[in-house]
């Protein structure tokens, strides 16, 4: 009985992420791919079936959460990442939908997993665990997370100073010198949003990200109303570290700086926000979706990973 008590949990958080990842995905966001709106290569529906592909990950990775108190193995969160990634890869044919977003919700499955062998979910507790998580990772991780950009291929990656995912010898070198997962985010935490989450413990998320969307999917009858609102906000506040890579830093500034404006104008809620958002959404998907503020997405889906598993139900 207790074996399928834990099964039930795991498939619990399982589903908590894959309904995050859906509302995400509906809200029509500028410059992202939402119902209403298509990349050149990649549609609304790669993203719903990117979303189902998760499940069996993600149910795997929250067991291994609620096993993590009764034995030490390891958390194995490389293998979940790049498992994850895999089936996505086997779901759609859109190219890369949900790197960024499985990057920052598996350790979140784990998380979960390990607060609810306890208690019941508290969010206090799971940011806690969460850390815990990110920290134990190991050499192995780092190299199952290269292979999952890999098969990936996400675009707008750049180079990096060291360590770099493109070159051949990266891998090799971080089992030489023993380099986690979490000390190859360190190296990156400066230039990539996606890394300073785990290194910061989700400092995004939960400090900005997640209390502001609690508050307004309390108020909004429509959550996609709130994920937009959500998304401004966020990306008013932290420059999208993806148009940086592709356009630099100064672009993903003077991005953020419209978002702020499109925020003191009322956003979705009047007439004149919403004619800027559509300017602006307008403008960010020209030249072949440069400016597309891809990481913001990523942060607004963990966000609604925190509300779902805190009891937020559309």
């Amino acid at each position: 009985m207790a074996r399928i008590q834990e099964q039930n949990k795991a498939r619990y958080v399982s589903q908590c992420l894959e309904l995050a990842i859906l509302l995400e995905a509906s809200a029509h966001k500028p410059g992202n791919v939402s119902i209403v709106t298509d990349f050149e290569r990649t549609r609304y529906e790669h993203f719903l079936a990117s979303a189902v592909a998760t499940s069996s990950s993600f149910e795997s990775a929250a067991m291994r959460g609620l096993n993590s108190s009764e034995n030490k193995r390891s958390f194995e969160l490389g293998r979940s990442i790049k498992e994850c990634v895999e089936d996505i890869a086997t779901w759609q044919h859109g190219g890369n939908t949900l790197l960024g977003t499985v990057i920052l919700l598996s350790p979140m499955a784990i998380a979960a997993g390990m607060t609810l062998a306890k208690k019941s979910f508290e969010v206090t507790s799971f940011r806690r665990n969460l850390k815990v998580v990110v920290e134990s990772t190991t050499p192995e991780d780092a190299v199952n997370l290269y292979s999952a950009i890999e098969i990936a291929n996400p675009g707008g990656l750049g180079k990096a100073p060291d360590l770099d995912v493109t070159d051949p010898a990266s891998k090799q070198k971080i089992l030489d010198q023993k380099i986690s997962l979490y000390d190859v985010f360190k190296i990156a935490e400066k230039y990539d949003t996606i890394c300073s989450e785990w290194t910061s413990n989700y400092q995004v998320t939960f400090d900005i990200a997640y209390p502001f969307l609690a508050q307004r999917l309390k108020k909004d009858t429509a959550p996609s109303k709130a994920v937009v609102q959500s998304f401004l906000e966020v990306l008013a506040r932290v420059p999208d570290t993806f148009i940086a890579r592709k356009a630099g830093i100064e672009k993903a500034r003077e991005v953020s700086l419209e978002a702020r404006e499109i925020v003191e104008l009322g956003g979705a809620e009047t007439p004149a926000g919403r004619k800027k958002l559509r300017e602006f959404d307008h403008e960010l998907r020209r030249s072949g979706n440069l400016l597309n503020p891809g990481t913001t997405a990523d942060l607004i889906a963990a966000a609604l990973a925190v509300c779902v598993l805190d009891g937020y139900r559309p």
